[in-house]
């Protein structure tokens, strides 16, 4: 990537971000208006959020999408929210396979955290520490806040921060492109109106911590390996540390807000421990995290034990080893441990063993014990089209979906089963919603387009295509009337 940002790129970035017209000249940015008078509404902040949420989902080949995962993290999240004051922000958080310890927050409640991140944490709290400090970024209103020192920073500079923020998830070399490009004035300016915020958000992520009953401590844990990894790669510090800046000060200020709380030893829960076994399974060669696994079980107990068997069995899964991915599986139900990620890797080895009859009958009886699990869902969906089951797959994906409006991935599963139904009307209606999920208006009405051509709809099948088709032109044209 080159160092700079030209100036119809960064022009892109900045009209990308806040919903700007592109219709300025090439070699000029868009007049954004009287700096001191512009706001960014929180509708406006959601708007920018989903817009890059769902660019990643489907351009982004490091997000992974794994509802085991990122419903642990929004699990996590929501015990930290839950003990926030009048909080009406709605969050989502997401997992991206990436070795570094980093994580980010976007406008609007959209955090992603890398995978290197939840892997070397050790232990839940410290993970906790950083969820709840990316969520006090978002409750604070910090990128909103930007805005309100119009004084100090120009309104290039801003939207080049956001950028650079953006950018410096994992690659420094962007973030400094997207501050050089925008001409930023003063960045001993923004750094220090960066600590400011940092130490806000820790302030109010300790709260949180200590409201959620994790230990306090994880924060400080996490600083000190923070300060131990400047010192080790000098120049090349971590990413976390590119947007979020650690200093003497407010290593200090964090710890003497620490000591005010309660000490209290926490347990990690066995779902983290899982979700990390799982990560470091697909991590790697899968023979090294099998001998890694295994030279764990000759040293741990309790739950420990129970997480590196699930790890190992999900690596011999990988390895297409059956027998010793069902002889970890059997080993841990005959310990009398239970869960829906057992009853999941139950069913996948099933169904990548080619034994679709009995994956349906696993993931059945899990879904009798937790209901919600989308990852059991998914699997029975995928199980029932995998044995040639068409409409019983058809029964429960749109029992599901009648509920559920929100999840791209049903509406593909849908589509697949009309296709084996040989319904192709509806078969690209429901991809044309699957795409309109993800934000992709063009492929929608391409998907219509062939709806409307199909011969196999009733009078008012066709009538509903023209009206979403008629919907999403116009939904498209302001779309692009907004520069997006």
């Amino acid at each position: 990537m080159s160092h700079f940002l030209s100036s119809r790129r960064l022009r892109k970035a900045v009209a990308v971000l806040l919903l700007l017209p592109l219709a300025a000249p090439a070699n000029t940015l868009p007049d954004l208006g009287d700096v001191a008078q512009a706001d960014l509404p929180p509708s406006l902040e959601r708007r920018i959020g989903e817009s890059l949420w769902r660019d990643m989902r489907v351009r982004e080949r490091s997000y992974i999408n794994d509802p085991e995962i990122n419903g642990y993290l929004n699990q996590l999240a929501d015990r930290l929210v839950s003990k926030l004051p009048d909080s009406t922000q709605s969050f989502e958080l997401f997992a991206l396979r990436d070795p570094t310890l980093n994580a980010f927050a976007w406008p609007g409640g959209f955090i992603g955290v890398h995978t290197g991140l939840i892997v070397a944490a050790q232990s839940e709290s410290e993970l906790a520490s950083v969820i709840a400090h990316e969520i006090s970024h978002v409750t604070q209103r910090h990128i909103a806040r930007l805005y309100s020192k119009r004084g100090e920073m120009s309104v290039i500079a801003i939207a080049s921060l956001i950028i650079a923020a953006l950018a410096a998830r994992g690659n420094s070399q962007a973030a400094q492109a997207a501050l050089v490009g925008g001409q930023a004035a003063n960045i001993a300016t923004q750094l220090a109106y960066t600590r400011d915020f940092e130490r806000e958000a820790d302030r109010i992520g300790i709260q949180m911590l200590d409201g959620a009953g994790f230990d306090t401590r994880g924060m400080a844990a996490f600083f000190e390996r923070m300060q131990r990894s400047v010192r080790f790669y000098e120049a090349n510090s971590p990413a976390y540390l590119r947007t979020h800046p650690l200093t003497t000060e407010r290593i200090a200020d964090a710890a003497a807000r620490i000591q005010q709380t309660a000490y209290r030893q926490v347990p990690d829960s066995i779902d983290f421990l899982l979700v990390r076994a799982k990560l470091r399974a697909y991590d790697g060669d899968a023979r090294e995290a099998m001998a890694e696994f295994e030279s764990r079980l000759r040293d741990v107990q309790g739950n420990a034990r129970v997480a590196a068997r699930f790890g190992l069995a999900h690596a011999a899964l990988r390895l297409r080893d059956f027998k010793r991915a069902q002889q970890e599986l059997d080993g841990l139900r005959a310990d009398g441990f239970a869960s829906s990620m057992l009853d999941n890797l139950g069913g996948r080895i099933s169904l990548d063993a080619g034994r679709p009859a009995e994956a349906v009958e696993r993931f059945r009886d899990g879904l009798s014990r937790s209901a919600r699990s989308r990852a059991l869902l998914y699997g029975l969906i995928e199980a029932l089209l995998a044995d040639n089951r068409p409409d019983e797959a058809l029964t429960v994906v749109n029992g599901e979906v009648s509920v559920t409006t929100q999840d791209p991935q049903l509406y593909q599963y849908q589509a697949r089963t009309y296709a084996l139904l040989g319904k192709r009307l509806a078969q690209h209606r429901a991809q044309a919603e699957a795409y309109v999920l993800n934000g992709q208006y063009q492929a929608a009405i391409e998907q219509l387009e062939l709806a409307q051509r199909a011969a196999d709809g009733d009078f008012y099948q066709q009538s509903a295509v023209d009206a979403r088709l008629r919907e999403l032109r116009e939904r498209l044209a302001e779309q692009r009337r907004d520069g997006m």
